[in-house]
């Protein structure tokens, strides 16, 4: 009997030890499990922070390159010749207009530039001449013409000079050109990849816009350059004549009209003289009969008078 009471009580302490036994495996797993869960977690949330960290240096580099930008095209704004375009508008005095133009004309063939129009009327009224130039002048030149056409008038009635920056537009225009050249070379890339017929009709209409809008960008920048180059100056010339009114210039010329009386009283004189030479000369036959004759009556009369 306490033989099969000692097997019972093994048999029960051996029952109790398993239990025990799986119980602590159950919890040794769901502890692993929980740290694993828990380390899944740390590692998503370090993901994420990670996503966080790279959107937020993702965002600072975007910033940086628009900040890049902006600087290198402020320094190609400090680095570039200014483009500026120059107006010069005049209005002048003189007292001959004739002389005027000539030496306006000469200053401007001098200095490289060409007339661009040149208009002249005159005034019935008071006899003067006026008139309008417009010519374009290389810009190192510009300022001395200016001060030559101030210096060579009797008056300045109106000075004006204005210059508009383009340089900005110019170094944009600049920029869009080289990209379209870019998209230029890739489309013709892509045409001489093409085999479909389709593909080859579109990408000829994309590369026609593409040069029609290299052709407008470039033209532009010749207008701007051309502008740039030369500056354009308008004069208007007004001529001032001073004259007394009811006189005219021919009663004015007092010493003309002396020098044409004295030719006149020379000429009467000579031809007088020219007359008288004349005619003794061309009737001195007749002269000569009519000098006998005469004598023959003088000494008739005396001998009458004698023989009383």
């Amino acid at each position: 009997m306490k033989k099969w009471l000692s097997i019972v009580v093994v048999l029960s302490f051996s029952v109790f030890l398993g239990a025990c036994s799986n119980e602590e495996k159950s919890m040794s797993d769901s502890a692993d499990k929980a740290a694993v869960s828990t380390e899944e977690k740390v590692t998503v949330e370090g993901k994420d922070s990670n996503t966080g960290t790279n959107d937020i240096e993702n965002g600072q580099q975007g910033n940086s390159s628009e900040e890049k930008d902006a600087n290198s095209k402020e320094d190609q704004l400090t680095q570039v010749n200014r483009k500026i375009i120059y107006t010069a508008n005049l209005r002048i005095e003189v007292k001959d207009f004739k002389n005027a133009l000539h030496d306006i004309q000469t200053q401007v063939t001098d200095r490289g530039g060409y007339i661009v129009e040149s208009n002249r009327y005159g005034d019935t009224e008071e006899g003067s001449t006026n008139g309008q130039l417009t010519a374009r002048i290389p810009q190192d030149g510009f300022q001395s013409f200016i001060q030559f056409v101030e210096k060579g008038s009797s008056k300045v009635l109106e000075s004006s000079v204005s210059g508009q920056d383009v340089t900005e537009e110019y170094i944009d225009l600049k920029s869009r050109l080289k990209s379209k050249h870019v998209v230029e070379k890739r489309l013709i890339s892509f045409m001489e990849q093409a085999e479909k017929t389709e593909d080859l009709l579109s990408i000829s209409e994309d590369l026609a816009k593409v040069q029609r809008g290299i052709e407008e960008i470039t033209g532009r920048m010749k207008y701007l350059r051309n502008k740039t180059d030369l500056a354009t100056v308008t004069i208007q010339i007004e001529e001032n004549n001073v004259k007394l009114s009811g006189i005219s210039e021919d009663e004015l010329n007092t010493w003309e009209k002396t020098k044409q009386q004295f030719l006149k009283s020379i000429n009467f004189i000579i031809s007088v003289l020219s007359g008288l030479v004349v005619f003794l000369i061309g009737n001195l036959p007749l002269l000569i009969v009519l000098g006998c004759i005469g004598l023959i009556i003088f000494f008739i009369v005396r001998r009458s008078r004698n023989n009383r």
